[in-house]
C-alpha cells in the first residue's frame, strides 16, 4: 500500500528538523552580531525606520527568488537559471503591460510573467527527470537560452516599465509604512513556509532530497513532483520579474546576471544543505538578508562595499563546512 501521506522515514525527517534547528541559531546569531556591530559604528545612520525599509525592499526580490530555490536544494537539485527567467519572464510581462496599458496591463503582464517563469521551469523539470541531464547542465543551458532569448525579444535594451506599476508597487507602502514589495515577499514566504510544514506536498520534497530511491518505493511520483518543484521555482522567478520591474522601473537586463549565484548562496547561508533533505523558509529569509545587511552597512560606515564578496564568500565556506560535519556527524 501507498504511504503518499507520510515521509518514507520519520528519523530522517528528525534529523532534518536537528540539523535545520542548529543552523539556523547560528544563523542568526551572526545577522544580530552584524546589526549590533554597525548599529555601535554608525549609530542612527544604520538603526533608523528608513534604512530598515531600505533593507527589507532591497531584500524582498531575491527572498521570492531564493524561495523557490530553497525548494529545488531541498530536493537535491541547483538552479542556475533563475535570474535569466526572471529576465526573459520580465521583458515578456513589461512587453504585455505596454502593449495592453492600464491596470488590465499590468494585470496581464503579470500573469504573462508568471507562465513565463512556471515554463522555463518546467523544461528544466524535465531535462533532468527525463532527458536525464544533471540538474547543474541542464539549469547551465536554459540560463544561456533564456537570456539570449530576452535579448533577441527586446533587441538587447531595456524596456521602460508603466509609470502606474512604479508607483503603486514599486515605491508604494500599505498605511505609508510598510512597502508593498515587502508585502508581496512576505506573502511568498508564509505561502511557501506552510507548503513546506504543513502538506503532502512539502513532506514529499524533503523525502525526495532525503533519498529520491526510498521516497520512489513509498509511492511517490518522484519525476513528477521533481518537474512541480522547478515550475515553483521558476513561477517565483516571474513574480520576482515583476517586483524588479516596480522596483527600477526597467526590464534591468544587465543587472540579474549574479542573481543564481546570490540565491543559493543565501539559501546555503540559510541552513539549506546542497546534499538535500534540509532547509527551511526562515532560514532562507535570514540568509537573504545577511548580503543586504553587509552592503548597506558598509556602504553607511565607508567601508568599501567590495569587502562584502569577502565576507559572503567567509561565511559560505564556513556555512558548507559546518553542514558537511553535522552530515557526518548525524550518520
Amino acid at each position: 500500500r501507498s504511504t503518499l501521506a507520510k515521509p518514507p522515514n520519520c528519523l530522517t525527517r528528525r534529523v532534518h528538523l536537528s540539523l535545520a534547528g542548529g543552523q539556523l541559531i547560528w544563523i542568526t546569531a551572526i545577522l544580530v552580531l552584524m546589526a549590533a556591530a554597525f548599529t555601535f559604528l554608525a549609530g542612527q545612520s544604520f538603526a533608523s525606520v528608513a534604512n530598515a525599509r531600505n533593507i527589507a525592499t532591497d531584500t524582498c526580490i531575491l527572498m521570492v527568488m531564493a524561495l523557490g530555490q530553497l525548494l529545488v536544494i531541498i530536493t537535491g537539485g541547483i538552479d542556475l537559471s533563475v535570474g535569466a527567467v526572471l529576465v526573459f519572464s520580465g521583458v515578456l510581462g513589461c512587453a504585455t503591460m505596454n502593449a495592453i496599458g492600464g491596470t488590465a496591463g499590468i494585470f496581464a503582464g503579470t500573469v504573462v510573467s508568471i507562465l513565463c517563469g512556471c515554463g522555463w521551469g518546467a523544461i528544466n523539470g524535465l531535462l533532468v527527470t527525463k532527458a536525464r541531464i544533471s540538474a547543474l547542465i541542464a539549469t547551465l543551458g536554459t540560463f544561456g537560452m533564456a537570456m539570449g532569448l530576452a535579448l533577441v525579444i527586446a533587441n538587447g535594451i531595456d524596456l521602460m516599465a508603466p509609470i502606474s506599476l512604479v508607483r503603486s508597487l514599486g515605491v508604494g507602502r500599505i498605511l505609508g509604512v510598510v512597502p508593498w514589495l515587502v508585502i508581496v515577499a512576505a506573502v511568498a514566504a508564509v505561502v511557501v513556509g506552510v507548503v513546506l510544514n504543513q502538506t503532502r506536498f512539502g513532506r514529499h520534497t524533503l523525502a525526495i532530497g532525503a533519498s529520491s530511491a526510498a521516497a520512489e518505493r513509498a509511492g511517490i511520483p518522484v519525476g513528477m513532483h521533481l518537474v512541480k518543484v522547478y515550475m515553483i521555482a521558476g513561477g517565483l522567478a516571474g513574480l520576482a520579474s515583476v517586483m524588479s520591474l516596480a522596483r527600477f522601473g526597467t526590464t534591468t537586463i544587465g543587472g540579474h546576471l549574479e542573481d543564481n549565484l546570490k540565491v543559493i548562496t543565501a539559501v546555503v547561508l540559510g541552513g539549506a544543505s546542497l546534499l538535500g533533505g534540509i532547509g527551511t523558509v526562515t532560514g532562507t529569509v535570514i540568509g537573504t538578508l545577511i548580503p543586504v545587511v553587509l552592503l548597506n552597512g558598509f556602504v553607511i560606515t565607508g567601508i568599501q562595499a567590495f569587502w562584502q564578496q569577502f565576507a559572503i564568500g567567509l561565511v559560505l565556506v564556513v556555512a558548507v563546512f559546518l553542514d558537511s560535519r553535522k552530515r557526518s556527524a548525524s550518520v
